[in-house]
């Protein structure tokens, strides 16, 4: 049996162990984390699966972002990294906390959610390639995913994506 819950502040440095494991050494090198530097993960999206004996089994973290536009900022969600123990892959673990995680945001007032990463696996989330966004480079722009929480969400949205500047959440 698989619990998620909400990451607490007691979980961070398990849940970063469990992104050692599963990702390359130099991972915070990427463009991406430069876009996380002291920007708290947004609480309640940034989940952790725990089996029955409490042991960690796979983690996703949500982070505030803003797109400058060329009249505006807009706001969104940057998912990731998103990781799954070894022992407990190919279970589902990681579609879970992306489909719950997703309900949680649309359900928070959130109304965009991107991301860098593999178009035909996303692709089942309902995320796909943003044209005219961003990320900082050396960032693939077929790799810049994402999804409309709500209608129309991305319509008109494009720019560079820059760290969260919009205060506490």
């Amino acid at each position: 049996m698989i619990e998620l819950m909400a990451e607490m502040a007691e979980d961070r440095w398990e849940v970063e162990a469990l992104y050692d494991l599963c990702f390359a050494p130099g991972r915070e090198a990427l463009s991406s984390y430069r876009l996380r530097d002291d920007v708290p993960p947004v609480q309640g999206l940034s989940q952790v699966a725990r089996d029955e004996l409490g042991i960690l089994a796979a983690a996703i973290r949500f982070w505030p972002v803003q797109i400058e536009t060329a009249d505006q900022s807009a706001t969104a969600l940057l998912l990731g990294p998103v990781a799954v123990h070894p022992t407990h892959q190919g279970e589902g673990l990681g579609g879970s906390l992306i489909r719950d995680s997703l309900a949680k945001a649309a359900e928070s007032g959130w109304h965009r959610v991107m991301l860098v990463g593999d178009a035909p696996y996303y692709r089942r989330f309902g995320f796909e390639r943003l044209a005219g966004v961003d990320m900082p480079p050396p960032t693939n722009p077929d790799r810049v995913l994402g999804v409309a929480l709500q209608a129309g969400a991305w319509a008109g949205v494009s720019g560079q994506v820059t760290r969260w500047h919009g205060g506490a959440l």
